[in-house]
């Protein structure tokens, strides 16, 4: 069987996905920062014009660089837009998706919401009032300890300033995706994934996708996806068996 290629789409950065080394052990694995942060430039050089469509332009580069002409993608809490979308523009390239903190939607109103809403504007609050909190503490207490205070600052220290790190993290957190509509259009296998407990994402969003997508394999782990040992077995258990179909 040959070794899976495998795009990680980052929410802000490469560094959320900790477990990258581990999926390199038996798949090609890419990933890379979103426009803006890090060394990653902003294509029109003004960070304050950060959007998923940029990160979605970049994750195709990243793909196009490596010729690779077929691969999975997988995307975590607010960076599983970002794999749809990815998915979306170029579908017939694509194996599968794999989805952590699955939902539909990043919907925060209503009587059943896919986020929390108290708890992102909570965060959003820190990060404008105490940025230096936000970075040594609120990271890793948003994630449950998916991310240590080491990694969260390695996070943090690939942001822009803090005004601009504001709006990158708010046009993630606060905003909504159609994430539903989007994978009807596609016909590839998908893989749901549900972190026990959240505080962030709501257990309705995760039951509303099962609902919405009876045929997509699932799981359910103990802390964030990209972080997890066992996000990491059930995305090598998936490729594989897509690939041995």
């Amino acid at each position: 069987m040959p070794r899976p290629r495998l795009l990680l789409c980052p929410q802000f950065t490469e560094v959320e996905w900790t477990i990258a080394p581990q999926l390199s052990e038996w798949a090609e694995v890419a990933t890379f920062d979103a426009p803006g942060v890090g060394d990653e430039p902003m294509p029109s050089g003004d960070p304050t014009e950060f959007s998923r469509e940029l990160v979605v332009e970049r994750a195709l580069r990243e793909v196009d660089q490596r010729g690779w002409d077929s691969y999975f993608v997988a995307g975590d809490a607010w960076g599983t837009a970002t794999a749809v979308r990815f998915a979306r523009a170029r579908p017939e390239a694509v194996l599968g998706i794999a989805l952590g903190h699955a939902s539909l939607s990043y919907d925060r109103e209503g009587g059943r919401p896919a986020v929390n809403k108290e708890v992102t504007a909570a965060m959003t609050q820190l990060l404008r009032s105490d940025f230096d909190s936000f970075v040594r503490y609120g990271m890793t207490q948003f994630t449950q300890g998916g991310f240590d205070e080491e990694t969260s600052e390695r996070i943090v220290a690939r942001f822009p300033p803090m005004e601009v790190a504001a709006q990158v993290w708010e046009s993630n957190v606060l905003g909504d995706e159609p994430i539903g509509e989007m994978l009807s259009e596609l016909d590839v296998p998908i893989l749901l994934s549900k972190h026990e407990g959240c505080l962030v994402f709501t257990d309705e969003g995760y039951e509303d996708a099962v609902r919405a997508l009876p045929d997509a394999r699932r799981t359910s782990i103990s802390r964030s996806s990209s972080a997890s040992d066992e996000f990491a077995a059930a995305l090598r258990d998936f490729c594989e068996s897509v690939l041995g179909a």
